[in-house]
C-alpha cells in the first residue's frame, strides 16, 4: 500500500480521495493547497496543509502526489500544478476504475484519473494528467495528448486524436480519423466532423422553447 497525498480540497479531491480510498491499494495521507486558499487545518477529517511546505511534511521518497485539480483555464492550472509536484520529485500516480473497460495495450499517463463505465478500446494511448469522467467511449487507436478533460458520454472515435488541455464537454461525439486541435473547447452535445484549429470552440444548437405546454401535447 503506497502512502498518498492528494493536491486540491474541493469537489475533485473529495471524490480522489474516495476513489483511491475504495478501489485502489493507496492510502490517502492528506491534502495539500497553496497557502493563500488553505482556510482550514483538515479537510475530510484528514490534515490540509500548505503546498510551500509539502516537501517538508510529506517526503517525495515515501509519498506519491495525485493533482485532483478541474478543467479551470483550459487544463492550465492542473498542468501547472502537475509539472511543479513532478518537478519537486513526487511520482504523480494514475486512477483507472475497477469498473472501466481498459483494453488498451498500454497504461495510461501520470495522473490520470479515470472513471467507472469508460471503455478505452485497443491501441488506444492515453498521456499524462488525463482526466476521462464517467461513461466515455475511447475508440481503437484513439490518442487522448496531455491534460484534457472529457466529461461524461463522451465518443471519441478511431484514429482520432485530441490535442493537448482540450475539453470535450458533455455527450460530444468526434467521428473517427480526425485531429483535434490544442486546446479545443468542444461544448455539451457537440458534433464534431473535421479536424480543429488550435484554441477553436464548437457550441451546438440549444433546444428551443415549444409555444405549447407540456399538458396541451397528446403523446
Amino acid at each position: 500500500m503506497a502512502r498518498l497525498v492528494i493536491f486540491g480540497a474541493g469537489d475533485i479531491a473529495r471524490l480522489a480521495h474516495h476513489y483511491f480510498s475504495t478501489d485502489s491499494p493507496h492510502e490517502v495521507a492528506g491534502f495539500i493547497v497553496d497557502a493563500a486558499y488553505r482556510t482550514a487545518d483538515t479537510f475530510l477529517d484528514l490534515p490540509l496543509s500548505d503546498a510551500e511546505s509539502a516537501i517538508a511534511r510529506y517526503p517525495p521518497a515515501d509519498y506519491a502526489m495525485f493533482v485532483a485539480l478541474s478543467y479551470a483555464q483550459m487544463n492550465a492550472l492542473r498542468a501547472q500544478k502537475y509539472t511543479a509536484m513532478k518537478g519537486a520529485g513526487y511520482r504523480l500516480v494514475s486512477y483507472v476504475s475497477s469498473r472501466c473497460s481498459y483494453l488498451a495495450q498500454t497504461p495510461p499517463g501520470e495522473n490520470c484519473f479515470i472513471l467507472e463505465d469508460n471503455t478505452v478500446q485497443p491501441f488506444v494511448t492515453i498521456g499524462n494528467n488525463v482526466t476521462l469522467w464517467s461513461g466515455n467511449h475511447i475508440g481503437h487507436d484513439a490518442v487522448i495528448e496531455d491534460h484534457c478533460f472529457i466529461t461524461s458520454h463522451v465518443v471519441v472515435s478511431g484514429y482520432v486524436r485530441v490535442g493537448t488541455r482540450s475539453f470535450l464537454g458533455v455527450n460530444a461525439t468526434l467521428r473517427n480519423s480526425i485531429t483535434i486541435g490544442e486546446q479545443t473547447l468542444v461544448g455539451a452535445g457537440a458534433i464534431i466532423m473535421k479536424n480543429t484549429a488550435p484554441k477553436s470552440v464548437y457550441l451546438p444548437e440549444r433546444a428551443k422553447l415549444f409555444q405549447k405546454t407540456s399538458d396541451e401535447i397528446e403523446l
